[in-house]
């Protein structure tokens, strides 16, 4: 007989266990149904989990979501990281105003989740943990996200995850950033934070504590103005929106069995976004922001350019020399750069704008956008306002729209490769200086496997054009002997047309003559690339000096004056030779 007693409490203790396994397994509370330590929510789905966690040596206690599947849970929210438990007694329960409450063993409030919005209306408010990692509260009856009396998504710590929005909403006066834990055993709070500034153009900040870290640049309608192209995103798609009311930055998964997560680390200062692969049982760093040292926040100081892989990593932008020579040369750029000559605001020939292409867009703190002005519509509106320093398109797809002007000096800005933007800077220029940059730039940058020697009659007085159909120029070389052999001489001005004399910058003349010696270097190794090329044009710094052009010495004879069958292309008032080698 005393088998018996023995085999119900087993039976008991089994049920017992299959009750509260059973129990746990639910996603939702109600106010008759609160969550205790030692119970977790999970996700209909399985992939989020919510419940009490203390941090590796910690003994205080929290409650907070982590990945239902993945071993040594990965926190992605907390509630009451201000306030930590001292035990483990604690509730999450509906109280009788609908809010979510965290409660002590003697029922005070640890943490609320003080919804903004009435659950008046609301006679059945539950809490729910949705698959997307979500927790909300709404009513029973109600699952349209619009219906959210409060959600979790609205409040993010350190963790972005597809489908939250960072960002701000005025009409439900939200305001949405990460926030970094303050080490990685404690969840409270650090000075590490990354939010969507602001104004009239938004763009993604980060900061420690009061200081500015890193700025991503507008978004320009495919990415932030300072994001490398991801050829091989594979990964995630973002959105970013911006109207009167919010301005949020969000991102999809392209595959929805992928994990991918975005998490603000205060011990790296630094945005990094992880991979979980599973065959692995590993997370894998994606990417992180800041990426080089030219993601420091206005490292250059104003108008100056940062590229990496330049020594100095600093360079002024064309038109402009620094500030102070002497902290510049001593590597100290915060006072940045200054317009080499001054400008009068509409006088004409003394204010006008010189195009700089491949830029991250200056700090939009002091700017004014129109979603629909066209670029014409743009430059008129910034030369009619003597504040107004730049312009660019807000959107850049397919041939650009929307005006952004910048007001006061341009700062944080940085050659971006192959993604960058074009930006309109005023200054004091000619028409012909203007004319002479762009088209320098434009004949350098050739796709595929080319090789630019530029157009030389078009800045320049050369001799005749010439072809294999017609003579050869003087000495019979045509123009690019005649520049190599007047630079040699040291008379390179002696190619200057006479017309021009009067309105040309010597100085701006003889850097572009020597840039485009160096376009047609006879190594591969000694020419510049395009990147480089946009810097040379756009900064005061010494260039190396040519040597022989790689078209004379590899298709001409000095002595018997012929040229081989790589010269393309020519006309009698013009002249363009491409010779065709990889770099």
């Amino acid at each position: 007989m005393a088998v018996l007693p023995l085999l119900l409490l087993i039976i008991i203790k089994h049920l017992t266990i299959f009750s509260y396994q059973f129990s746990s397994a639910t996603d939702i509370i109600t106010p008759s149904q609160p969550l205790a330590d030692g119970s977790t929510l999970v996700s209909k789905d399985g992939s989020f989990e919510l419940g009490f966690f203390n941090p590796p040596t910690s003994t205080k206690r929290y409650v907070g979501i982590w990945f239902h599947n993945i071993p040594h849970p990965t926190i992605v929210w907390v509630a009451n990281r201000d306030n930590p438990i001292l035990d483990n007694s604690s509730m999450l329960t509906i109280n009788t105003h609908g809010n979510l409450v965290l409660l002590s063993q003697n029922k005070s409030v640890l943490w609320s989740a003080n919804s903004t919005i009435s659950t008046a209306s609301s006679p059945n408010p539950i809490v729910q943990l949705l698959d997307s990692g979500n927790l909300v509260v709404r009513d029973e009856n109600q699952s349209d996200p619009e219906s959210f009396i409060w959600q979790s998504f609205d409040y993010p710590c350190d963790t972005f995850l597809a489908g939250m929005k960072l960002g701000w909403d005025l009409k439900k006066g939200i305001y949405r950033r990460l926030t970094a834990w303050r080490n990685w055993d404690d969840p409270s709070p650090g000075d590490f934070t990354c939010n969507v500034s602001f104004g009239s153009i938004p763009e993604l900040f980060m900061w420690k504590g009061s200081s500015v870290y890193h700025r991503s640049g507008p978004w320009n309608g495919l990415r932030f103005s300072s994001a490398p192209i991801l050829k091989q995103n594979q990964i995630f798609d973002i959105q970013f929106l911006n109207n009167q009311n919010e301005a949020y930055y969000t991102f999809t998964l392209k595959n929805k069995s992928l994990i991918s997560t975005v998490v603000l680390n205060q011990t790296t200062f630094s945005r990094q976004r992880f991979v979980w692969f599973p065959e692995n049982q590993a997370w894998s760093l994606y990417l992180s922001v800041p990426g080089d040292d030219c993601d420091a926040y206005n490292r250059c100081g104003p108008y100056g350019n940062c590229v990496v892989g330049q020594l100095p990593i600093c360079q002024c932008l064309n038109g402009f020399v620094p500030k102070s020579p002497q902290n510049w040369d001593a590597t100290n750029w915060t006072q940045g750069c200054v317009r080499s000559e001054p400008w009068q605001c509409g006088v004409k020939g003394r204010d006008g704008f010189k195009k700089f292409s491949g830029l991250k867009l200056p700090d939009a703190t002091n700017s004014w956008a129109n979603q629909s002005m066209t670029l014409e519509e743009c430059k008129a509106k910034c030369l009619n306002n003597c504040s107004c320093m730049a312009y660019a398109n807000l959107d850049i797809r397919g041939e650009g729209s929307g005006c952004a002007i910048w007001f006061g000096d341009l700062i944080d800005i940085r050659m971006v490769q192959s993604a960058g933007q074009d930006l309109y800077i005023r200054m004091a220029v000619s028409d012909t200086e203007k004319t002479m940059s762009t088209e320098m730039k434009d004949e350098c940058e050739q796709e595929d496997m080319e090789l630019p020697l530029f157009e030389l009659d078009k800045i320049v007085n050369a001799t005749k054009a010439f072809s294999t159909h017609n003579k050869l120029g003087e000495g019979g070389f045509g123009p690019v002997y005649r520049a190599w052999k007047l630079w040699k001489q040291g008379n390179p001005m002696k190619l200057i047309d006479a017309s021009f004399e009067d309105s040309c910058t010597p100085s701006e003349v003889l850097r572009c003559i020597q840039i485009g010696l160096l376009c047609v270097q006879q190594h591969p190794n000694d020419r510049p690339n395009m990147a480089s090329v946009v810097v040379m044009l756009s900064s005061e710094n010494a260039l190396s000096q040519p040597k022989e052009p790689g078209l004379l010495i590899d298709n001409f004879s000095m002595e018997g004056q012929s040229y081989g069958n790589e010269i393309l292309s020519s006309s009698t008032n013009e002249i363009t030779i491409t010779l065709l080698e990889a770099r």
